[in-house]
Formats: C-alpha cells, sequence, structure tokens
C-alpha cells in the first residue's frame, strides 16, 4: 500500500477494520433531499434551454424575476413530483449500482483504481438513465409547461399521472423511452464526473492535504465534482432538453444541424450557468445528505472509533 493509500484509509470514517456496506438506497434518499433545494434552479435551466420555442430572451436573473411575477413561489417549484420521481428512480439506480460494483472490488483489491471507478460510475449512470427516463421526460415537460401558451399546455397534475397520460396519448414505446440515447449519455459523463469525482476528489484531499474526513472536505469534493459535472455535461443536457420537450419527434442529427445553424455554437453551454448554479448546491447537498446517512448509520450501528 503506498503511502498516500495509508493517508487516506487512516484518514476515511469509511473504512472500519474492513471497508463498511452501508445500504444501497442512501444516494436516492439523499437525492431526493437535494432535490428539494435545487429544483428551482433546474426549473429556470429547463425555461432557458427552452425559451427559444416561446420567443422570449431573458437572462438567468429575468427568468427567475418572469417566473415568480407570473407564477408565485409555487411557480419555482412547478413540477417537483416529475423531479422527486426521477431521483427515485434515476439516482437511487446509479448509486445503487455504483456502490455494490465498488463494494465488489474492494473485496479483492486495498483500494479501487482511478480507471476502474471511471468505468463502474460509467455502467451506473447508464443503468440509472434507463430506469429513470420516463420520470426525467415528465420532470422536463412539467417544468416547461407553463412556459407555453395556454393551448399547449399539457397540465399534468402530478408525475405518475403525467406518465400514465403520455402513454395513453403518444404509446410506452415512443414516450417512456424518448431522448433516451442524449440522456443516457449524458447521465454516463453525469455519473463519471460526480460520483467518480467525488470519490476521487476526496481521496486527493485526504491524501494530500492536512483536511480530514469532516463536512468541509465533502463541501470542496462535491463542489470540484459539481463544477466538472456541469462542463462535461452540458451539451448533451440542452439536447436532452430540447429533445423531451418537443412537441413532435425529431432525430438528434436533425436537431444538431437545427439548433447549430440557428443559434451557433454557443448552444453547447446555453444555460451553464444555471445548470451550474444547480448542480453545484444540488451535488453538494447530496454528497453531505449521503455523508449524514453514513454518519448516523456508522452510530446505529456502532461502527465509529471510540
Amino acid at each position: 500500500m503506498t503511502s498516500a493509500a495509508a493517508k487516506v484509509q487512516e484518514k476515511s470514517k469509511d473504512v472500519h477494520k474492513v471497508p463498511i456496506k452501508y445500504p444501497l438506497w442512501f444516494g436516492g434518499s439523499s437525492s431526493a433531499l437535494a432535490a428539494l433545494v435545487s429544483h428551482p434552479l433546474d426549473l429556470v435551466k429547463v425555461r432557458l434551454q427552452t425559451q427559444h420555442m416561446t420567443g422570449s430572451s431573458h437572462n438567468m436573473f429575468g427568468m427567475f424575476v418572469h417566473i415568480y411575477k407570473d407564477h408565485g413561489i409555487g411557480g419555482l417549484y412547478k413540477g417537483i413530483s416529475a423531479s422527486l420521481l426521477r431521483q427515485i428512480t434515476y439516482s437511487t439506480t446509479r448509486f445503487a449500482v455504483y456502490e455494490k460494483l465498488k463494494q465488489m472490488d474492494q473485496a479483492k483489491n486495498e483500494k479501487t483504481s482511478f480507471g476502474k471507478l471511471v468505468f463502474i460510475s460509467s455502467i451506473s449512470g447508464f443503468a440509472g438513465s434507463i430506469v429513470g427516463n420516463p420520470a426525467d421526460i415528465m420532470n422536463v415537460r412539467m417544468q416547461h409547461d407553463a412556459a407555453l401558451p395556454p393551448a399547449e399546455r399539457r397540465n399534468y397534475p402530478n408525475a405518475l399521472a403525467g406518465i400514465v397520460r403520455m402513454i395513453r396519448e403518444e404509446g410506452w414505446s415512443k414516450s417512456l423511452f424518448r431522448g433516451v440515447w442524449p440522456n443516457s449519455g449524458r447521465a454516463v459523463l453525469m455519473t463519471a464526473s460526480q460520483l467518480a469525482g467525488y470519490d476521487i476528489f476526496k481521496q486527493e484531499l485526504l491524501a494530500r492535504t492536512s483536511m480530514t474526513d469532516n463536512t468541509a472536505t465533502h463541501l470542496a469534493a462535491s463542489l470540484l465534482a459539481g463544477f466538472v459535472a456541469t462542463t462535461l455535461c452540458s451539451p448533451l443536457d440542452v439536447i436532452k432538453t430540447r429533445i423531451m420537450s418537443a412537441k413532435e419527434h425529431t432525430s438528434i442529427v436533425h436537431l444538431l444541424s437545427t439548433i447549430t445553424k440557428n443559434e451557433g455554437p454557443g448552444w453547447m453551454f446555453k444555460g451553464w450557468l444555471p445548470s451550474f448554479i444547480r448542480l453545484g448546491p444540488h451535488t453538494i447537498a447530496t454528497f453531505v445528505f449521503l455523508e449524514q446517512h453514513k454518519k448516523l448509520y456508522r452510530k446505529f450501528k456502532d461502527l465509529d472509533d471510540k
């Protein structure tokens, strides 16, 4: 074992003689709690990415004001049921697969390598995207709905009722998995940069600085992971939002040629700032909640060092 690896193991609270196996649902519940914090920012991001459909041209602050003036505080939480359903499906799956594969690797090796963490997280992101795609579509649609003219609104009462109606009106194959390929690509990049990124940044901070396994380290590692995730995922996030919110089915090739022609290459980072402002707090909140889950679990199981 290298000195850096030994230092990480010495400082990490996730190791008690052997690595602790936490419940696999912790990631999903932490993400759902984080969604309550980040949902208004996610809604603004979606509205900025789709405002070309309504002819508006607000900046981030202007979009906040516009939503608040038209719909009040409740407007900033439009589609919250879909957001929570998305985290319960998508994030529970990706965190559970990631942790399970990591546990399996750690049973054979002292430390999971950087390459393996990226590979494991990529598989986890893909699995999560397939499971969470229906809720993701509903999340985009419910957030975008209020920006449409009244005659064009879908007016889903909640996420589950919306999914049922979507299947009835559009068929399950054309509705539940619309945009699944850009969504899965985004999920792979998101999970690799977010989950693997957090573990890697946390390990490096513990190994190369005087920081210990505490809230300050968790905040720093999650902020760095959020920055990387936002930048890598921005182009696919825009494509996913456009496809899922569209009234008509369109191919990715046609969409790419159209938006590049009409908006230039800058479309790839449209909504980057609200995406980071949303994803940064969401990533931080997710991992802080996750670490608190772990802390309570260790306390309940009497696993913390005396």
